[in-house]
């Protein structure tokens, strides 16, 4: 998985646990006003405070009444929740939410921020990686590992301490076979499912052999034990017994220094072709994780100290084991399609946030190296949820996606897990991984519940979980966290940053507040994924539509579940 190191190292406290024109050149005129709502048609919604409801536009022609505020002292307001409640990779529908009179829109997203892309170069190899995995290799699957036994290697004795041997490395972030490099390496360490190669090439001051048994002992003693109880086992397709870390510079190497300190880094990978049968031989026919090495002096690209490797190497590793474990269920035990990417993503997210809380109660230094990302992530996905998606196709994932698909994949274990202990935790994430069903599919059949109906309350429990003065319904709430209070501790550290700080809110879900009769959307909802309003009613307030529809008043098509979230939280 490519990190941005500016990422990793923010520090997170775990004390909160529980976030055209025509002719002549003149002025284009202005597209047609949406026709207002016909009481006939439309749909009145009447909540109390604390009841929501998701209505799809199909029905009512996308006309919705709120009656008017019958307090005299109290204001009403209401939540709004435009979605596309869809389970289908990269779906995208345009929108409108109009009041009852027509207003500027608040905020249209740019047409490129929908594309929610990588933002940095470590993150866009790792996206190119599994984009390979999903279109190229698995994609020419013949048949079952179980099926062709005679891909298997005899079982070998695993490696000592020693070894020498040598590696295929991607050099260059296109992962070209072409450009293969290859590397040769000694095993510094061997423990239990784990062999440590470091780069005979590496730059000297490096870590030492204490460091490197310890991060051996920590793959073997924690790391793995979680990875494999939470997802399975991985596949062993060399018959060595072992994953093999390739500590390289050539990880190193496939940035810049220049592009380190501006576009971010790789700082670890796996790739599927190395265990997929089918091309494995052209590749290195067995379970390899490659990491940077540590190079305090910049000779590579930009400086990796001994002490921010020791941190930042156990959350990749623990990321991209569920990689490998998960191509091997998926593809070679399963002899299907890998799991969908922002599903695939979430899992390898929550996988971090599993192996940081194994060092809880106790260690919150240690904690917070694992589960910042996640919380970083979640900042950026809750501060643009409405221009990034949570069902992003193949090979597309911002750093803000994958916030999305860790929080959301949080929500879900939170709320259909047995109890919020490992074992209940670990048991459900494996239900997951086990099946042969992808998706939003998958997540729809583990919870027992249609996918559709978890992403509308997954998006209302995003503002609602844990809102000051209210009490929401145990199914809109976060078990684990309370991020309204965990996520302002990022603004807290603004001071660290020359300006602009990267956190500048408490919280960053903060939706526009306006009446009713002045609400005012517009853009593209993207899969899974929703924009955010409150609409307020004074003491005695008078009622007001809502129009939810396509551009210019047209019917939304149900095709992509198209829902409006509506709760009352006043």
């Amino acid at each position: 998985m490519g990190r941005n190191m500016r990422l990793v190292t923010w520090l997170v406290p775990s004390a909160l646990i529980s976030a055209a024109c025509s002719g002549g050149g003149g002025t284009p005129p202005p597209p047609p006003p949406p026709p207002p709502c016909s009481t006939a048609a439309g749909q009145t919604v009447t909540l109390s405070v604390g009841a929501y409801q998701s209505i799809a536009p199909l029905a009512n022609a996308g006309c919705l009444t709120f009656p008017g505020n019958a307090s005299l002292s109290s204001e009403a307001s209401y939540l709004l929740v435009p979605q596309l409640a869809t389970g289908v990779e990269g779906a995208m529908l345009s929108f409108i939410l109009d009041g009852d009179t027509l207003h500027p829109v608040l905020a249209a997203p740019p047409a490129s921020a929908s594309s929610g892309r990588p933002s940095n170069l470590g993150d866009q190899f790792h996206d190119l990686l599994r984009n390979e995995e999903r279109t190229h290799f698995a994609g020419l699957r013949l048949a079952p590992q179980a099926a062709a036994p005679a891909t298997r290697a005899p079982r070998l004795a695993p490696p000592v301490v020693g070894d020498v041997k040598t590696f295929k490395v991607c050099a260059d972030l296109t992962c070209k076979q072409s450009l293969m490099k290859t590397v040769t390496a000694t095993a510094k360490t061997v423990n239990g499912h784990l062999a440590i190669y470091v780069d005979n090439n590496a730059p000297a001051n490096g870590l030492t052999q204490g460091a490197l048994d310890s991060l051996g002992a920590l793959f073997e003693n924690r790391l793995y034990a979680i990875d494999t109880t939470a997802y399975g086992r991985e596949s062993d397709i060399d018959g060595n017994t072992v994953v093999e870390v390739l500590m390289t510079g050539v990880v190193n190497q496939l940035v810049t220094k220049q592009q380190c300190n501006t576009q971010g880094f790789v700082a670890g990978f796996f790739f599927g072709a190395d265990i997929d049968p089918t091309f494995a031989s052209q590749y290195n026919n067995g379970e390899v994780f490659y990491s940077i090495v540590a190079d305090p002096d910049s000779t590579l690209s930009c400086g990796h100290s001994v002490a921010r490797l020791k941190a930042l190497i156990p959350v990749t590793f623990i990321h991209e084991f569920q990689h490998m474990i998960s191509y091997n269920r998926h593809v070679l035990v399963g002899g299907g399609q890998p799991q969908e990417t922002w599903l695939d993503e979430g899992m390898s997210h929550f996988a971090e946030e599993l192996g940081g809380r194994s060092f809880l109660p106790g260690n919150d230094s240690v904690f917070s190296d694992f589960v910042s990302g996640d919380l970083i992530n979640t900042y950026f996905y809750l501060d643009s949820s409405a221009t990034h998606y949570l069902v992003f196709s193949s090979g597309i994932g911002s750093l803000a996606e994958r916030g999305a698909a860790w929080l959301f994949l949080r929500y879900v274990v939170d709320q259909f897990a047995a109890d919020t202990s490992f074992t209940s935790v670990a048991a459900f994430t494996r239900s997951i991984e086990f099946s042969t069903l992808r998706g939003g599919a998958v997540i729809e059949a583990v919870a027992s519940t249609p996918f559709p109906t978890l992403v509308e309350h997954w998006a209302l429990a995003n503002y609602v979980s844990d809102l000051p003065g209210f009490t929401a319904p145990p199914e809109l709430q976060y078990k684990s966290w309370q991020f309204r209070a965990t996520l302002p501790l990022l603004n807290a550290q603004c001071a660290k940053f020359k300006p602009p700080c990267p956190f500048p809110k408490l919280f960053p879900l903060t939706p526009p507040v306006t009446a009713g009769n002045a609400v005012s959307l517009a853009g593209s909802l993207l899969a899974g994924s929703a924009w955010y309003a409150v609409a307020s009613q004074p003491p005695g307030g008078p009622g007001f539509n809502l129009l939810f529809s396509g551009p210019g008043g047209a019917a939304l098509s149900g095709t992509f579940a198209p829902r409006l979230n509506v709760i009352r939280i006043h």
